[in-house]
């Protein structure tokens, strides 16, 4: 059986990305160099010929979603579940008025702790949503095919760290996403016996910024 793939695709640039602010949940579109981003990237990933194309409702991901559905001739299925972090009172703050004002909050959230920024979501919270409208897409798709989800920077570190089964913990190794950069997660198929060996999910890029390359090892 072919291994189908997750692409999870960060949307390119906003002016709050520009100033540093934290921008949650707030619906804030695209700049003119994120859109740049989000037409170079499209260039590289429909090559991979996308069998389906979700997203968050937000607008600066689904705008960056559509520069690759408008080259691969797909529609995209827009999903709130795919949102990034929802934060509470600290939308729309500044990197530097977050460390005045809420300095041990910031130290603890980056670090990995599960506090609720700004009184909002949970990482885990977050990925179990993620992963739920994930798992529902994939449900549609055959062996062997990509499937492509336009999201944010937070969300999509916790899928990942959900998806291929890494201790709570250990999700904040996963390093933060660049605008427009994605990471593809290969399906881990079972053997000729029917028995998977492993995790059900691999990683096989992260923080890309190009196609992955077919790789053999003596454990495939």
């Amino acid at each position: 059986m072919k291994a189908r793939r997750i692409i999870l695709w960060r949307h390119g640039r906003t002016e709050w990305n520009a100033e540093q602010r934290f921008q949650g949940q707030s619906d804030i579109p695209l700049d003119d160099v994120g859109r740049q981003q989000a037409a170079q990237a499209a260039r590289l990933l429909q090559r991979l010929e996308p069998a389906r194309i979700i997203s968050s409702d937000l607008m600066r991901a689904r705008e960056t979603a559509e520069a690759l559905a408008s080259l691969v001739a797909r529609q995209v299925d827009t999903d709130e579940r795919l949102r990034e972090t929802y934060a509470g009172s600290w939308q729309g703050l500044t990197r530097r008025e977050l460390e005045e004002q809420f300095p041990d909050e910031l130290a603890s959230w980056s670090a990995g702790s599960q506090i609720r920024p700004g009184g909002g979501e949970t990482r885990v919270e977050v990925a179990d949503r993620m992963v739920a409208a994930i798992d529902e897409a994939l449900t549609t798709l055959e062996p062997g095919q990509t499937l492509v989800v336009a999201t944010h920077g937070g969300a999509a570190r916790a899928a990942t760290g959900a998806l291929l089964g890494l201790p709570l913990e250990h999700w904040a190794a996963l390093g933060v996403l660049t605008n427009c950069a994605w990471s593809v997660l290969a399906e881990n198929v079972p053997a000729a016996s029917g028995l998977r060996h492993g995790p059900p999910w691999r990683l096989q890029e992260y923080n890309a910024g190009s196609l992955p390359v077919v790789a053999l090892a003596d454990d495939r």
